[in-house]
């Protein structure tokens, strides 16, 4: 990439998206347009004063501007895009389904305990990395292991994160008119017969 442009216009839509949320959070933090503990995720305050919005809202501060910031959007840039573009490449929808029910869980065979091993050094609290490790162990069970074994998908991706991503214009669409691909050798279909016996 030539240009800061050019590099985030290639961003794929669900990384761009979130990175650009993450910024502009801690960008307003910084300015001090708001106090963390208004955004944190504490369920005394979503339980007895119904502030609901810290079930969403605490996912979108990584830190305040530092180093630790700036590692941790280099790793989500990093390996979001490669999530995006790899294995769920044309499944916009299951890429966005995977962030909202891990909350953010990038995977990597490392990368938890790696976040994990930074925030030990920064001194940071543990619980988030703790139980970003267990959501994505989870998903990976109910949505990959569990079908393998002859059982039912229960952590299917519902239709609405479909119509989300369908009205974004991003990704293979649910019943979308696909073409079949047409087979060769069509003049020899039929029943055949063992010869030589």
């Amino acid at each position: 990439m030539s240009s800061p442009t050019e590099y985030y216009k290639s961003l794929p839509p669900v990384t761009k998206t979130y990175g650009v949320i993450c910024l502009m959070i801690t960008t307003a933090y910084y300015f001090n347009l708001f106090d963390y503990d208004t955004i944190s995720l504490s369920y005394v305050h979503i339980l007895k004063q119904f502030q609901v919005w810290r079930l969403v809202t605490n996912f979108f501060f990584i830190a305040p501007f530092s180093t630790y910031f700036g590692i941790r959007l280099l790793m989500l840039a990093r390996y979001g895009v490669l999530l995006e573009k790899g294995p769920f490449k044309e499944r916009t929808a299951d890429f966005l389904w995977m962030m909202i029910f891990g909350a953010l869980c990038l995977l990597g065979v490392y990368l938890p305990w790696i976040m994990l091993g930074l925030d030990l050094i920064f001194n940071n609290p543990l619980m988030g990395d703790i139980m970003g490790i267990l959501a994505g162990h989870l998903y990976y069970f109910l949505a990959v292991l569990y079908p393998l074994s002859g059982r039912k998908n229960v952590l299917k991706t519902p239709l609405w994160v479909f119509k989300v991503v369908a009205y974004w214009g991003e990704g293979a669409q649910i019943n979308s008119p696909v073409q079949s691909t047409p087979q060769a050798g069509i003049a020899f279909r039929g029943r055949s017969y063992r010869l030589n016996r």
